[in-house]
């Protein structure tokens, strides 16, 4: 349900457009191009499946995997508050 002069359906759509750039964006920030051989951080080999499966590849999927980790836990909550 739409309110005031908004058609039904405009939340929706705008809710869809976010999903879309969002999409777009993360797209944009992929590696491209021919990729690396050999780990940029470990020198290991790039399994060919890995570089069939992601192009631009740089990093090994260990290395990779340690790269996406985040980082530790804050001592405070999200509302600055001291965990505990």
């Amino acid at each position: 349900m739409a309110s005031g002069w908004a058609p039904d359906g405009a939340v929706q759509d705008q809710i869809d457009d976010s999903v879309s750039d969002a999409v777009r964006l993360a797209r944009s920030r992929l590696p491209t191009g021919p990729g690396e051989i050999h780990c940029q951080q470990c020198g290991d080999e790039i399994p060919p499946a890995r570089r069939a499966a992601m192009p631009g590849a740089r990093l090994c999927v260990d290395c990779q995997s340690g790269h996406d980790r985040p980082a530790l836990a804050s001592a405070y909550t999200r509302r600055a508050s001291p965990a505990g």
